[in-house]
């Protein structure tokens, strides 16, 4: 493993400690303490998933997949199934190729999500990773209800050292991203990143915003490849899985970013999104610098899980 990939993977390993307390203490302390594999054991495990934030439909995938492997190799040994388990959970993370198109293509791409949850942050960190990456990235302040929150992006843009296109809070979003779109075109972006509301409690409005800002792009930037991305609070647990769903209702969602899991005893909701939703998580954030945004990679995310300190 490279200096900067054992770097990362250390800093997983660390970001989710919390959640790895929840989850692999009582799971090790099952695999030890049963001297056979019963429907208690299962029980066990399956209550110690679900307490993690794994979900229950993940959860109840996973103990049948367990118990079928276990059958299958004729497994007696409670121990024994440690590996396997670690190997069914990566199994319901797998929804094949986890693309990165819009980093190849002139895209755009919509970052949405309720405040709060670290969006703004979110764009700024992706900017500044994408600049790194020799991209040139502009951003477009679409987010303007919300107090502060252009002068939070323009704080960013200087950090990212990218240019930002904003304009007066309370002004159409829509039209920030007409502006944006234009700006992108003649100077040649090749990354428009949007940051854009997500007021699910009045999802109407969110729904039309939406559809605005989609006619707007689909007319003037039509072959421009297209991101949707969500932010969700980690430390929400299975409230940042019912609002993925609540997003999924009112945009075509292409991918999730995963706040704050360096905070949370529930970062087994990663596991939860995956698998129940279908809808790759793309991001994840384990800290406060640029860096700590990083792309998921769900095989590293369970080693770190499961990785003692």
């Amino acid at each position: 493993m490279s200096q900067g990939k054992k770097g990362i993977f250390g800093r997983l390993v660390a970001g989710l400690s919390k959640t790895r307390d929840n989850i692999v203490a009582g799971i090790d302390s099952i695999f030890n303490g049963f001297s056979a594999i019963d429907d208690d054991f299962y029980e066990e495990i399956e209550e110690t998933l679900i307490m993690g934030d794994i979900g229950i439909h993940t959860t109840e995938a996973i103990i049948e997949d367990l118990k079928e492997k276990v059958k299958e190799q004729k497994i007696k040994e409670p121990s024994e199934c440690k590996a396997l388990l670690i190997d069914t959970i990566k199994r319901q993370m797998d929804l094949g190729e986890n693309a990165y198109e819009f980093e190849k293509r002139r895209s755009v791409v919509l970052v949405i999500g309720v405040n709060g949850v670290g969006k703004t942050t979110s764009v700024g960190k992706l900017a500044g990773q994408l600049r790194d990456q020799g991209k040139k990235v502009l951003l477009a302040a679409a987010d303007t209800f919300r107090a502060a929150a252009i002068e939070q992006l323009t704080e960013w843009a200087n950090r990212a050292g990218v240019d930002i296109i904003a304009q007066q809070e309370g002004s159409d979003p829509a039209a920030v991203v007409y502006d944006a779109v234009c700006a992108a075109k003649a100077r040649n972006a090749d990354v428009l990143l949007c940051d854009t509301a997500g007021r699910l409690h009045n999802k109407k409005n969110l729904m039309e915003e939406l559809r605005k800002i989609h006619r707007i792009i689909d007319k003037e930037y039509p072959d421009a490849y297209r991101e949707t991305l969500v932010v969700l609070d980690g430390t929400t647990g299975q409230n940042a899985l019912e609002q993925a769903r609540q997003f999924r209702e009112v945009a075509d969602i292409t991918g999730i970013i995963l706040t704050k899991l360096d905070g949370t005893a529930k970062g087994g909701i990663a596991v939860a999104i995956q698998a129940e939703l279908g809808i790759p998580v793309k991001y994840i954030g384990i800290g406060e610098q640029m860096d700590d945004l990083q792309k998921f990679d769900p095989e590293e995310f369970v080693n770190a899980l499961f990785t003692r300190e």
